[in-house]
């Protein structure tokens, strides 16, 4: 399969399904990841058939160990264009809740990733 080519003014994602199949695309800085959801349930790749969802507000991003919230864009993310971004795509109905110790490390200014690595990888 080939990749798009990519172009200087889009935010190219490599996205990763729970089965480990892959799919390259490439978006507009200024899309939201609600946005990004709407368009792959209604462009659902052929080769993800057998991962099919019955609706898009079930489909979640992670990016760096996190659920993306809907209203996030690509660009709010500070990602690079031009060089492909690998996130993760799931179905889950609802975002977990924060829990109090993400707070309480929120509060003392450290970072609430999964681990302390600068990327992380979801098995």
């Amino acid at each position: 399969m080939n990749s798009p080519a990519l172009t200087e003014d889009r935010i190219h994602l490599k996205l990763i399904l729970v089965s480990g199949k892959t799919k390259e695309f490439q978006f507009d800085p200024s899309i939201s990841a609600g946005d990004i959801a709407k368009y792959l349930f209604e462009n659902w790749p052929q080769e993800w058939n057998e991962e099919a969802v019955s609706k898009a507000d079930i489909l979640r991003l992670i990016f760096h160990g996190r659920f993306l919230h809907s209203n996030v864009t690509l660009e709010s993310l500070g990602l690079p264009r031009s060089k492909t971004v690998v996130m993760h795509l799931v179905s889950r109905e609802n975002l977990p809740e924060p829990s109090s110790s993400d707070q309480e490390l929120k509060n003392k200014g450290r970072d609430t990733r999964c681990c302390q690595c600068s990327a992380c990888t979801i098995m």
